[in-house]
């Protein structure tokens, strides 16, 4: 079970391509499973593996320099299809937040109902934040609930609004569910994802939705 956290430090895996869709986080094969467990194993399988099931070593997912339980995407993270089996994938991973200058809509509500925190940086905070990983694999990023911030601890430099320029603010992300505020303060609860019940394996009828 995914732990509440308020603050969170961590080091950064990058993934520094636009436009990533759902289909290219979990492919449609692999969606015959109705456990969230193991789903893992197959983030971005296409791109960790070849057709032999050798490591594609050049892949930063394979790459030991980066590890942390932030992920850094490109613009457009999540796009595609509907599937929540791509949130399952990245949490049980071992992402707790994943940072990107926009997420498909249906993707980023996902990836809160699984225990994933989806940060909205503008676009020059997240080159700046590529720029700083790509120069020190140590560098570190804070997420910060309580203050509605993101920093990047090699520059200094910080971001407010978490879900990226809306009127909800997540104050706190647990088992049992996210918790948002909205600017007049009111509170509303986001109630974690009921357990699966996989209709279609193929993943061929899923509502498609493009960020």
């Amino acid at each position: 079970m995914k732990q509440k956290f308020n603050i969170i430090t961590s080091t950064c895996v990058p993934l520094s391509l636009e436009n990533v869709d759902t289909d290219q986080i979990i492919p449609a094969r692999f969606l015959k499973a109705t456990d969230k467990k193991g789903f893992g194993e197959n983030l971005f399988r296409d791109w960790r593996y070849d057709k032999q099931g050798n490591k594609i070593e050049s892949f930063v997912l394979n790459d030991p320099t980066y590890s942390g339980q932030i992920l850094v995407a490109g613009k457009n993270f999540g796009s595609g299809s509907s599937r929540e089996h791509a949130a399952w994938a990245i949490a049980d991973y071992g992402f707790r937040v994943v940072v990107s200058s926009f997420f498909a809509d249906i993707h980023k509500n996902n990836e809160l109902n699984n225990f994933v925190l989806p940060v909205v940086v503008s676009e020059p905070f997240l080159a700046e934040l590529f720029d700083s990983i790509f120069a020190d694999p140590k560098t570190e990023v804070e997420v910060n609930l309580p203050a509605q911030t993101i920093t990047n601890k090699a520059t200094g430099k910080s971001e407010d609004e978490l879900l990226g320029r809306t009127l909800w603010l997540v104050t706190t992300l647990g088992a049992e569910g996210a918790l948002v505020r909205g600017a007049d303060g009111t509170e509303v609860r986001i109630p974690p994802a009921p357990p699966a019940n996989v209709t279609d394996p193929t993943g061929a009828g899923d509502a498609h939705r493009a960020g």
